[in-house]
């Protein structure tokens, strides 16, 4: 099994979230933290927190996922910049600790310029700096489609950063099927190979949610655009492979496809049946 959701606005609070991923069926979801291209964090509410992990237990939701700005780049190559992403994350992680057993997802961010080794240091700094003892949420880097000089495109470069994380328990991998494919993974046509791949390099351990969407482009565009499961390259029965993929199970899968609530509740019911199929063997028996 899986657990299935999408992005939540988190406008409303905890409380509201929860009630709204009820209404579309889900048992997970994905929310930023604070405005996604800005840095104003609502004020927490205790009262609101209490409720949501009350509904959080009744309705049996899996991991939650946080997902930090747009606007954070921990590889900038000013300082200030650096700062402001520092800075914010860990406040981020300061305020999840309200939520225990959730993740925090962000992108790895742009080198612009300084070189790809250069903007792997300078993230593995970064998360040095703002993971704390005190603190238990796990901050989850996400793989890229490599566009422009976004650092993480290859698995290869996830797991220098990783590497040189000090905190290795807190510390994995939200793996985007857009990305991916954008990125020249071939998701589509194998996504046995691509796991495995993952595995190799990084470790499937490390992973501990996805982000699944369909794709615009077509392989290792690198582009990043995003399509409604079935409209894109990558298409539903890729999708319902790797949801039934031995990977996946027990993970969050969040989707961010371009939608409304209305196509939100149709593809997570889409992700819920997708998860009992089963392919047939030459035998015709189910496996």
């Amino acid at each position: 099994m899986i657990y299935a959701g999408s992005h939540i606005s988190s406008a409303g609070g905890y409380a509201a979230m929860g009630r709204q991923i009820r209404k579309l069926g889900g048992d997970t979801f994905a929310f930023f933290t604070r405005n996604p291209r800005g840095a104003r964090a609502k004020k927490l509410d205790p009262e609101d927190i209490r409720e949501f992990l009350e509904m959080a237990g009744e309705l049996k939701l899996g991991p939650v996922v946080a997902h930090a700005p747009y606007t954070l780049n921990a590889c900038a190559a000013r300082e200030d910049l650096r700062r402001f992403a520092r800075e914010t994350m860990a406040d981020d992680l300061k305020r999840l600790s309200c939520t225990p057993g959730n993740y925090y997802n962000f992108h790895p961010g742009c080198h612009v310029g300084q070189g790809t080794e250069a903007g792997i240091r300078l993230i593995a700094e970064t998360l040095n700096g703002i993971l704390k003892d005190e603190e238990h949420t796990t901050v989850l880097l996400e793989t890229m489609s490599g566009k422009g000089s976004e650092v993480g495109r290859t698995f290869e470069e996830l797991r220098e950063i990783l590497d040189r994380v000090e905190r290795q328990d807190r510390i994995g991998v939200c793996l985007d099927t857009c990305h991916v494919w954008d990125a020249g993974y071939d998701i589509a046509g194998n996504p046995d190979g691509v796991f495995e791949e993952f595995d190799r390099v990084i470790g499937l351990d490390r992973l501990k949610a996805l982000h699944i969407n369909d794709s615009q482009n077509p392989r290792g565009s690198r582009k990043d655009r995003h399509a409604k499961i079935g409209e894109g390259m990558i298409g539903a029965e890729a999708v319902r492979r790797i949801v039934n993929h031995p990977a996946v199970q027990g993970l969050p899968c969040i989707l961010e496809t371009p939608n409304d609530d209305e196509g939100w509740a149709r593809e997570i019911a889409f992700l819920r049946s997708a998860c009992q199929y089963k392919e047939k063997n030459m035998e015709g028996e189910q496996i």
